[in-house]
C-alpha cells in the first residue's frame, strides 16, 4: 500500500493512496480516541525511546518529553551523532528520529491492518524546500531502517502543488498558469513559484526559513500571557514551560476570525490575552514571511501577472491573522487549503499514485559550493558550484590544476549570495584535506605551500531526492578518490 508521509515539527500526517482517493490515516491515542495526525513528540520510558501517541501517554509533564525535534534537524552542523537531550538523559538524533520513524510505520501498518491489506507499504515522505542533504539522508535513512520502501523525498510546497491541483484546477487557465504555495508549518516557512500545465508541475523557484512556523506564534502568544499575568520575568521548570506552550498551542488553534480573546492558565489563574495584543504581536512574523516570499512574486498587485492564486498550507498557515493579512496585500486569489495541515500530505499520496499521471520538475533551494584555500593558506575564496534553483538531478563538474600541496576544500549548501560574494544560511557539507603531492601522509601535519601539482576533478552530484555528493580525483602520481 501506497502512503505520502508529511513529517511536520509539532504533528506528523499520512494520507493513504486509495483508487484515485486520498484519505488521511487515522491513529488511536492510549484511551482509543482517534486522530488525524501523530504528535511529533518523543519522551523515555526507562531506556526506551517512545514516540508520537506513544509518548503522550507518559504525559506532557514527563520530564524526558520532548516536542519540535525535528528543528534539531535544520541545523547546519547536524549529523545522526548530533546529541538530543531528553531530561537528564542523552541520545541521537538519529535514534531519536529512527524511533518516531518505526512509530509512524507502525501506524501505517494499523490503518493497512483494518482494510485487510497485506502489501509492502510504499511511502513519498516530504521534506522542507530548504532543507539541506543532512535532512534529507536521515529522514530517508530513518524511514527506509524501518522496512518500509521510500519512494522518494519530496519538497512540501511542491507535494501541496499536487493537491491544489486536485482541489483547485479550474482556477488555471491559459493566462494564469501559475502559483505560489506559501508553507507554513509548526517550525519552517517554505514558498515555491510552480508552473502547471495540466499534470505538469515546473518548480521555477523555491526559498525558505527553517526556523519560522507556529512554535514561534506560540512562544509570542505565552510571552503576552505571562505580561498580563505580570509573570514576565518569572523562572519556569521544564514541565512548566511545557505546560504553558500546551495552553498556548490549544487557544492558538482553536482561534476563528470572529475571536475577540483568548485565555490560557497560568497555575490557578486564567489570563486573557486580547486577540488584538496577540495579532499585534504577531505581525511581524507574518510580515517576515511576507518579506521571504517576495521574490517569487515581484509585485503586490497580481492582476497583471500570470499568477492564478498563492496557496496557503502548512499547520500555522490556519491562524485567521495569516490569510487576512495576505488578502489585505493580495486580493482574492489567496486561497487557505480547507484541510491546511493535511494539504502536504495529500499531495505527497498525489505523488506515490502512479495512476494519478502528475508529474513534477523540481529544483534544489539550496545550493552548493566551497571555500578554497589561496595563498599558501593566508587567503579564502567562495566558488558556488551549483545555484540555487538549479533542476533537483544535476551534475556539475570541475577542473584545474592544483596550485597547492594541500588541497583544503570546505564544500557547503547555502541560500543566497550576497553583493560581496560571500554565501547566506550555510549548512556545512563536507570538510576535506587531499594531499596533492603524493610525498605527504599526514595533512594535518604539513603547512600549506605553493606546488605545481597535478590535474584535480571535482564532481557534485544532486540526486532527484535533493541529497548531495561530492566526487574528488587527483590525477598523476598517487590518485586519490575521495566520496561523501
Amino acid at each position: 500500500m501506497r502512503f505520502g508521509l508529511d513529517v511536520g515539527t509539532t504533528r506528523t500526517i499520512a494520507a493513504a493512496v486509495d483508487r484515485g482517493n486520498y484519505p488521511i490515516v487515522t491513529a488511536e491515542d492510549a484511551v482509543g480516541d482517534t486522530h488525524d495526525y501523530i504528535p511529533s513528540v518523543v519522551a523515555l520510558d526507562g531506556d526506551t525511546i517512545k514516540a508520537g501517541w506513544e509518548a503522550m501517554n507518559l504525559g506532557q509533564d514527563h520530564p524526558t518529553f520532548l516536542r519540535s525535534f525535528k528543528r534539531i534537524l535544520a541545523e547546519p552542523n547536524v549529523t545522526e551523532n548530533t546529541p538530543v537531550r531528553l531530561g537528564d538523559h542523552m541520545r541521537t538524533i538519529g535514534d531519536v528520529l529512527g524511533a518516531f520513524a518505526e512509530h509512524v510505520v507502525s501506524v501505517l501498518r494499523a490503518f493497512q491492518s483494518q482494510l485487510g491489506d497485506t502489501s509492502p507499504i510504499e511511502a513519498v515522505i516530504g521534506v522542507p524546500a530548504n532543507a539541506h542533504s543532512a535532512q534529507r539522508l536521515l529522514t530517508l535513512s530513518a524511514f527506509s531502517q524501518t522496512g518500509i520502501t521510500v519512494l522518494g523525498l519530496v519538497n512540501e510546497p511542491s507535494a501541496a502543488a499536487f493537491e491544489y491541483t486536485h482541489r483547485h484546477a479550474r482556477t488555471l487557465n491559459s493566462k494564469r498558469q501559475a502559483i505560489v504555495v506559501y508553507d507554513l508549518g509548526g517550525g519552517t516557512f517554505d514558498s515555491s513559484l510552480i508552473r502547471i500545465d495540466g499534470k505538469h508541475h515546473e518548480v521555477v523557484s523555491s526559498i525558505g526559513i527553517s526556523r519560522l512556523g507556529g512554535d514561534d506564534f506560540d512562544a509570542v502568544l505565552v510571552k503576552c500571557a505571562l505580561e498580563v499575568a505580570g509573570r514576565a520575568d518569572d523562572a519556569f521548570g521544564k514541565r512548566a514551560k511545557n505546560t504553558l506552550f500546551d495552553e498556548a498551542r490549544t487557544a492558538k488553534e482553536a482561534l476563528v476570525p470572529q475571536s475577540r480573546r483568548l485565555v490560557l492558565e497560568i497555575g490557578d489563574t486564567d489570563v486573557t490575552v486580547p486577540v488584538a495584543d496577540f495579532y499585534d504581536a504577531t505581525t511581524p512574523l507574518v510580515e517576515k514571511s511576507l518579506s521571504i516570499m517576495e521574490p517569487l512574486i515581484g509585485v503586490d498587485d497580481l492582476k497583471d501577472s500570470d499568477i492564478a492564486g498563492i496557496y496557503l498550507v502548512g499547520g500555522a498557515s490556519a491562524l485567521p491573522l495569516v490569510s487576512r493579512l495576505l488578502r489585505e496585500r493580495f486580493g482574492r486569489r489567496v486561497h487557505r487549503s480547507p484541510f491546511p495541515s493535511g494539504s502536504t500530505a495529500v499531495g505527497l499520496a498525489i505523488a506515490a499514485d502512479p495512476s494519478s499521471g502528475f508529474h513534477l520538475r523540481d529544483r534544489v533551494a539550496r545550493g552548493i559550493g566551497v571555500f578554497r584555500e589561496h595563498d599558501s593558506g593566508r587567503e579564502v575564496s567562495f566558488d558556488p558550484l551549483i545555484a540555487p534553483d538549479t533542476d533537483s538531478a544535476t551534475v556539475a563538474t570541475r577542473r584545474y590544476k592544483a596550485a597547492h600541496n594541500i588541497g583544503w576544500f570546505r564544500f557547503v549548501e547555502y541560500s543566497t549570495i550576497a553583493e560581496d560574494g560571500s554565501p547566506g544560511d550555510i549548512s556545512l557539507l563536507s570538510d576535506i584535506k587531499i594531499p596533492f603531492d603524493e610525498s605527504i601522509t599526514d595533512v594535518d601535519s604539513v603547512a600549506i605551500t605553493h606546488y605545481d601539482g597535478p590535474e584535480v576533478e571535482e564532481t557534485i552530484t544532486v540526486n532527484d531526492n535533493g541529497v548531495a555528493s561530492i566526487h574528488i580525483k587527483v590525477h598523476g602520481g598517487a590518485t586519490v578518490e575521495h566520496t561523501i
